[in-house]
């Protein structure tokens, strides 16, 4: 989501961004950009209670207890590289991030073009939240070339379109440079995502994205990371593909579908 500026989680530049966790953020195509590489926010959105069972994060934290601390996973290998994610905090340079919102296969989904204080609003609303969505940049080989957004699907305003279930994961995903679209690149780190996520979160039986319809790319990068068409949606900015990841083992991408 380039030009570096001293990158705060690993050797490379530096970035800050994503969705709110109290307040809402923008939100647009939750999926890959684009073309083959993102996937958006879209139209700010208010986000559902907490579960009272569960103990807020705190504002910039890594998702706590609501996401089973994203800032502790280990690093994950891929046929690209060893990937990890590094939740961002409120002191993160955006200059990164703000250039690749601003490519317009990007834009054309996420809706963040603009100077770099729209990309910071959007950022620090989840920052400032109660760590029910965690931003994250994507590092590959130490080099940042990815936006995530983590959330918990049944606390969002999504849970409203479909028949949620407690612990749901949702994922956003951006890849910031055209060239790391369009090789399966994507479709890798899908995969590995999803395995993190259900290899951490124990209590959670399926990951969830809902790109725009209109995202071909993006919805073929879920099939072949594993996810299926559940259903087609009407959100409030878009007709949404809900993909669904059911969970087969922990640690095991599922079977990529065609």
């Amino acid at each position: 989501m380039p030009p570096a500026a001293t990158p705060p989680h690993g050797p490379a530049a530096p970035v800050a961004g994503a969705r709110p966790g109290v307040p809402a953020p923008a939100r647009r195509d939750h999926g890959q950009a684009g073309p083959p590489g993102s996937a958006g926010a879209g139209r700010a959105r208010d986000l559902a209670a907490p579960d009272a069972a569960e103990a807020p994060a705190g504002a910039g934290g890594d998702g706590g207890t609501l996401l089973d601390r994203v800032g502790r996973w280990a690093p994950a290998a891929t046929p690209f590289g060893i990937f990890r994610l590094a939740p961002l905090t409120p002191g993160d340079n955006l200059t990164l991030l703000t250039t690749w919102m601003n490519d317009p296969a990007v834009a054309a989904f996420w809706e963040l073009a603009g100077p770099p204080a729209t990309t910071a609003a959007h950022v620090h609303a989840q920052l400032s939240g109660d760590g029910r969505s965690v931003p994250c940049l994507g590092l590959l080989d130490g080099r940042p070339m990815s936006y995530w957004e983590l959330y918990r699907a049944d606390l969002d305003p999504l849970a409203r379109h479909y028949p949620a279930r407690p612990h749901d994961t949702g994922v956003h995903l951006l890849l910031g440079g055209a060239a790391d679209r369009g090789r399966g690149l994507g479709t890798a780190l899908l995969r590995a995502v999803t395995c993190l996520v259900l290899a951490h979160r124990p209590r959670c039986a399926r990951v969830v994205a809902e790109p725009d319809v209109r995202n071909v790319p993006s919805v073929a990068a879920f099939r072949r990371a594993g996810f299926h068409l559940d259903a087609e949606i009407d959100l409030p900015d878009k007709r949404a593909a809900l993909m669904v990841r059911r969970r087969t083992t922990p640690t095991e991408p599922a079977p990529a579908r065609r």
